[in-house]
Formats: C-alpha cells, structure tokens, sequence
C-alpha cells in the first residue's frame, strides 16, 4: 500500500508541475498576442483606413467596398481571434491568482469569460454586417448607408464602442492582484487605471476619451502581464 500510493503520487506531482508551467505560459503569450492585436487594429483603421475622417455611414459602407478582404480579415482578427486568446489570458488569471482573492477571481473569471463572448460576437457580426452592406451598395447606395446604419451601434455596443465589461474584468483582476500580492504593485495600478477607464467609457460624455484611454493603456498592462507570466519560475 504504502508504495503503491508513494508511486501514485510521484506519478501525478510532476504531470500537476507541468501543467500549471504550461498555463502560465500560455497566459504570458496570450497577453503579448492582444497587445500587438490592439496594436495592429489601431494602425490599420487609424492609419492604413483613416477611419476616423470619414464621416457619415455612406463613406464608411464606401470605405467597406474599397477594402472588403482586408477589412474582413482585420474584424476577424481584433474580434474573433482576440476574443478566443482572451479566454486562455483569463483561465490562466484565474488559475495564478484564485489563491490570494479566491471569490474576487470567480467574478473576475465570468466577466473575462463574457467579454471574451461578446467580442467574439461583434466581430461576427461586423463582417456579415459589412458583406451585406457591400452587396447592397452595388444596387442602392442609399440603402446600404441605412442598413450599416442599423448594424453599426450593434456592433460598438457588443464590443466596439463600449468597454464596460472589459474594463470590469480588468479591474477586478487588478485588484485580486493586489489584495494576494501576486504581481507586480505597479502592473496593478496600470490595470485599475485600464479598468476605470473602460467602465467609464460606459458614460456618453466620456465614452471617447474612456475608450481611447482604456485601449492604450490596456496594451501596456497587456505587455507588462505578458513579460511577467513568462519570466515567473
């Protein structure tokens, strides 16, 4: 009995060690993979599209005819793929930090788990949304503009224009950090920032600004998250 069981656990303690150093790195790389995402999206709408000069939904459905493959595969990258690396940076979250704040990590894991969700489905929705108003364009510009009209809030208010849930989760995170002392003090109140800054952006008057300084911000607390779960032993 006695060596069956010493077996038993020599057996399991090594495959427990690896596993846990696997989901530690993974955590680090799926935090470096969004920041350069959140990178990426804003280089290419920012300067490759100059979206932010276009006004009106009829230039955007235009701005959509004149990019449609490349603007398909940047909504499927900062939605759809952000959202699938975002569920493995908050399981690993999770399993580093829910011995310091056990039910603080259980809230925290929901919202990452639910903004993960709803990322993901502003992102399928951006591009059905996008070829429908494309096809639509080549017999009734007008009713293309009316129609993204409609499609446009859906997808700012799933994941586009809003980051409330985000910023919740960012939040929460931080502060289940700080309270078990389990990463770095500074790289938590780089994330409460993030997280204000993204329940705010909830608030018309701010939602902006409260975006805009939760993006930048959160690639930084992105980074930083990433070196530190990779370089922990």
């Amino acid at each position: 009995m006695a060596s069956a069981s010493g077996v038993a656990v020599g057996g399991t303690e090594p495959s427990v060690r690896t596993n846990r150093w696997n989901l530690r790195r993974i955590g680090g790389i799926a935090a470096l993979t969004e920041a350069a995402i959140y990178v990426a999206g804003i280089l290419y709408f920012l300067v490759v599209l100059d979206y932010a000069n276009v006004s009106g939904p009829l230039q955007q459905v235009e701005l959509f005819v004149a990019n449609q493959t490349s603007l398909y595969a940047m909504n499927l990258l900062i939605y759809v793929v952000f959202g699938a690396v975002l569920v493995a940076l908050v399981l690993a979250l999770h399993d580093r930090l829910k011995t310091g704040a056990p039910t603080l990590m259980q809230a925290a894991t929901a919202f990452g788990l639910i903004w993960a969700g709803l990322v993901i489905a502003s992102g399928m929705i951006a591009n059905v949304g996008t070829g429908v108003v494309v096809d639509l364009y080549a017999t009734d510009p007008t009713q293309a503009a009316a129609t993204w009209t409609a499609i446009g809030p859906v997808v700012d208010g799933l994941g586009g224009g809003n980051e409330v849930v985000g910023g919740i989760w960012t939040l929460l995170v931080s502060v289940a950090a700080l309270r078990g002392k389990l990463l770095p003090s500074l790289l938590n109140y780089v994330g409460i920032v993030v997280g204000a800054a993204g329940i705010v952006s909830a608030v018309p008057a701010f939602g902006e600004i409260g975006g805009a300084v939760f993006g930048l911000t959160q690639i930084v607390w992105f980074v930083g998250l990433g070196i530190v779960l990779l370089r922990t032993k």
